[in-house]
């Protein structure tokens, strides 16, 4: 039975794995999380209550949480793009990376766009401001980190498809301006990077559903 893969195209934690997934051409099927297909969502939640999105379903077994689902596709259907080096130094290396994307520049892009969704009088201005001082700051030591280097450990892998979906969401949220240029050619090279090029195609016709909507410029 072929891999499915509970997802949206606009949803950046499934984009990480969309990434893993186009990088190798691993066989799969997408089952779209849209309000219009509400068994698709039964199935997903009966699947994994907490409710957050991708979950691969493997046969029976439900692997959850976008690194996890990375990092098991590695082990069980790898490809030629390896996802974690093999060496023990260069796997932590890329883990590392991995959980600097998830926190301090994912993590704090979705409090800015979670908090416009919101009603005005249930908003957090203080915690938005926490979460573009945490861009800021991000942003500059990534600019040190990745001088030096055209993916951000090593060849191209789990790190990189931690990168790709944060960096370019935070970029309409928090812009990376001219006092980060190596953070700017990076993310210009993850975009470039066709299995992210096909994630990026794959989610134009959704973007509409950004609330602080979304720049002409990708």
């Amino acid at each position: 039975m072929p891999l499915q893969l509970f997802t949206h195209p606009f949803a950046s934690y499934c984009q990480k794995v969309l990434i893993a997934l186009y990088e190798n051409g691993t066989p799969f099927t997408p089952r779209i999380l849209e309000q219009s297909d509400p068994s698709t969502f039964a199935e997903f939640e009966a699947l994994w209550p907490l409710k957050k999105f991708p979950l691969l379903l493997d046969g029976g077994r439900a692997i959850a949480e976008a690194t996890i689902i990375i990092e098991y596709l590695d082990l069980y259907y790898p490809g030629s793009v390896r996802m974690i080096p093999a060496g023990g130094k260069e796997a932590l290396e890329a883990r590392f990376m991995d959980r600097f994307f998830d926190n301090y520049i994912h993590t704090p892009m979705q409090t800015i766009v979670f908090d416009a969704l919101r009603e005005p009088a249930a908003r957090d201005a203080g915690g938005v401001a926490d979460a573009h001082t945490m861009l800021d700051i991000a942003y500059g030591w990534l600019e040190n980190r990745i001088a030096d280097r055209e993916w951000a450990a090593g060849g191209f892998g789990l790190a990189d498809c931690a990168a790709a979906p944060a960096l370019f969401y935070a970029d309409w949220v928090h812009e990376i301006g001219e006092g980060f240029p190596n953070v700017h050619a990076y993310r210009s090279r993850l975009n470039a990077r066709p299995s992210f090029a096909r994630v990026i195609d794959e989610a134009r016709p959704y973007r509409h559903y950004f609330p602080l909507g979304a720049p002409d410029r990708d």
